[in-house]
């Protein structure tokens, strides 16, 4: 079970991250597109480590994943822009990963209303 502290923390780096890709990042690079949204951010005890879940719609897979991988590539420079904007002594290395869980979400409505046109039928 996480610390009080450590749950803070996770939703404040969880709000930072988004800030920065969707502001600094996306100017800085013109591969991020789409809607990109951080849905999780998991830190680690130690603070030394963070996870970073990130879901990307966008027009379609192929442009989702080159905006997950800039994200990615940019990790360093989205941890230094972190250590500027937050007030703390060390700023935990980011692993990005991947979250389908909207991708699921999404998938589920449509079925749903696939059953109810049917059921209309």
């Amino acid at each position: 079970m996480k610390s009080l502290r450590g749950q803070r923390l996770s939703s404040e780096y969880q709000k930072a991250v988004y800030e920065v890709i969707s502001t600094k990042l996306k100017y800085k690079t013109d591969k991020v597109r789409g809607i990109v949204s951080v849905t999780r951010a998991d830190v680690s005890p130690d603070l030394k480590n963070a996870k970073i879940f990130v879901s990307v719609l966008a027009k379609d897979a192929d442009e989702a994943r080159a905006a997950f991988d800039a994200i990615k590539e940019n990790a360093g420079y989205i941890r230094y822009e972190l250590a500027h904007m937050m007030q703390m002594r060390t700023v935990p290395e980011l692993h990005f990963l991947w979250d389908e869980s909207m991708e699921y979400g999404d998938k589920i409505d449509r079925l749903i209303k696939e059953i109810h046109r049917e059921e209309g039928d």
